[in-house]
């Protein structure tokens, strides 16, 4: 996910820096809305996938509760997390895009609740004055390590003073119990990747080129990178719903939601906040330094919302973003505080095609006490 090709030869560029990565899957998408190619566009966020691109490319980006958008269409990569949602230069943008495609699909039982779940209008939440009064969670547990990097600490401190300049209370340290603990409650592996793709396979009819993991295989049509997936996928042969492991991932989901409200509800927050990711987009080819990605854990496996935003840049041209993340269904309240913080800090500006980021772009690392603003 640091970086996307596709049918044609090369990489994407990141347009604020030619040398840099987009951040994938949905890179491709993001670049171009990003570039001005395009008003709005839509991606699949299985762990990351809509808001790393969205932040490496100060954009917009919106994961929704799971439930409230349809998956019906979307080839899986894993269907108990994949959602697809909006990337757009402006929280509005965004919204407005976000308002047509939330609610039931018949195509999609997890969405059997989403007309009853879903607010009327979210347009109605892009309005000023979100963050006078609310309360914010700083959850250093999705990105204070070791590597982290010390210039997005500082523009993710600058974050939190403008939260708190407009009106909010930012709650420090804000934490779920035992996390490490909770995350090691699983009893076994757990790849529904072969189900999930074949029924999807099955949804296209009799008349697609492929039905099958095998039939994929066989035909040689697709990326050199993947096949070692469909190999491990072919291996699968315990069906997901009698899979103690994945009885046992379900499990541990449920206890992390739990988790999380419970968090939320103790110290009265509307939401958490954190960097979407702790280090600056790489270099395209690079697989040493850190990539910082802060978006695998904690919206995926509850299925609650998260939205980032552009908070500003590293090295004077390289994107970061911060995500908002907040109970099931809360998506109202998420867009209000992204919208009042765009407002009042006005981050994104247009890729000018720099050549490059500065020469020390990869020069400073962080440390663990670094990364405490």
């Amino acid at each position: 996910y640091e970086t996307v090709n596709s049918i044609l030869p090369g990489y994407t560029h990141n347009p604020y820096a030619l040398d840099r990565v987009t951040a994938g899957s949905s890179g491709g998408t993001a670049a171009a809305v990003a570039d001005n190619e395009g008003a709005v566009g839509l991606g699949t966020d299985t762990g990351n996938s809509i808001r790393g691109p969205s932040a490496h490319q100060a954009l917009v980006g919106i994961r929704s509760t799971m439930g409230l958008t349809s998956r019906a269409g979307v080839v899986p990569l894993a269907n108990s997390a994949d959602i697809a949602g909006p990337m757009a230069r402006t929280v509005a943008d965004a919204v407005k895009v976000f308002n047509v495609v939330v609610g039931a699909d018949p195509d999609d039982p997890a969405t059997r609740d989403a007309d009853v779940r879903r607010e009327r209008d979210y347009n109605a939440f892009v309005k000023p004055g979100a963050l006078r009064g609310a309360r914010i969670g700083v959850l250093r547990q999705a990105y204070d390590r070791p590597t982290t990097d010390r210039e997005v600490v500082r523009v993710f401190t600058a974050a939190l003073s403008a939260m708190r300049q407009a009106g909010a209370t930012i709650v420090d340290s804000a934490g779920v119990d035992s996390l490490s603990a909770l995350l090691r409650t699983t009893g076994g592996g757990c790849n529904p990747f072969t189900y999930d793709l074949e029924r999807y396979l099955a949804a296209r009819g009799a008349n697609a080129p492929v039905h099958t993991v095998d039939d994929v295989l066989k035909s040689g049509s697709y990326h050199p990178l993947a096949q070692a997936r469909l190999q491990a996928a072919q291996a699968v042969t315990t069906p997901p719903e009698s899979s103690p492991g994945c009885a046992s991932r379900e499990a541990m989901r449920g206890r992390l939601r739990a988790a999380v409200t419970a968090l939320m509800d103790s110290l009265h927050l509307d939401a958490l906040v954190y960097p979407t990711w702790s280090n600056p987009p790489r270099r395209i080819g690079d697989l040493n330094t850190p990539h910082g990605d802060n978006s695998q854990l904690f919206s995926p496996l509850t299925g609650f919302p998260a939205i980032t935003v552009p908070m500003g840049y590293t090295r004077g041209v390289l994107p970061a973003g911060v995500t908002f993340f907040g109970r099931a269904w809360s998506e109202g309240t998420l867009i209000a505080l992204a919208y009042d913080y765009e407002r009042a800090t006005h981050h994104r500006r247009p890729p000018t095609h720099q050549p490059s980021a500065s020469p020390d772009a990869d020069a400073e690392l962080g440390t663990a006490s670094a990364a405490r603003p």
